[in-house]
């Protein structure tokens, strides 16, 4: 969205450098004119520069950041996996009477 405001603008600019070129302005004198709208240009540059690196810098996050759903993703599986395996483990609580039961079966 950014891109095309600026796009935008730079087309305005080009318009006016035209328009200036061709007509001329009776408030100010046509030098100060170009002279302004070359500044505009430079300031449109300098701001389409900087979108760039935004962006570039934007992806880089976005790529880290799906990384990062993707590790999170699989610790979380791995962490409800060992949780499974852990209460699946655990001895079931047994009364004396039971295990004296089950040592003279095994004898």
């Amino acid at each position: 969205e950014l891109e095309n405001q600026l796009t935008t603008k730079s087309k305005t600019l080009d318009e006016l450098k035209q328009s200036l070129a061709l007509n001329g302005s009776g408030e100010q004198t046509p030098e100060a004119l170009s002279l302004r709208i070359a500044e505009l240009c430079e300031m449109v540059d300098s701001i389409v520069s900087q979108v760039a690196q935004l962006k570039t810098s934007m992806q880089s996050i976005l790529e880290q950041w799906r990384v990062y759903d993707e590790v999170y993703a699989e610790v979380s599986l791995m962490t409800t996996r060992y949780l499974y395996c852990i209460d699946q483990c655990k001895p079931s609580v047994v009364s004396l009477e039971a295990l004296k039961n089950q040592v003279k079966t095994l004898q």
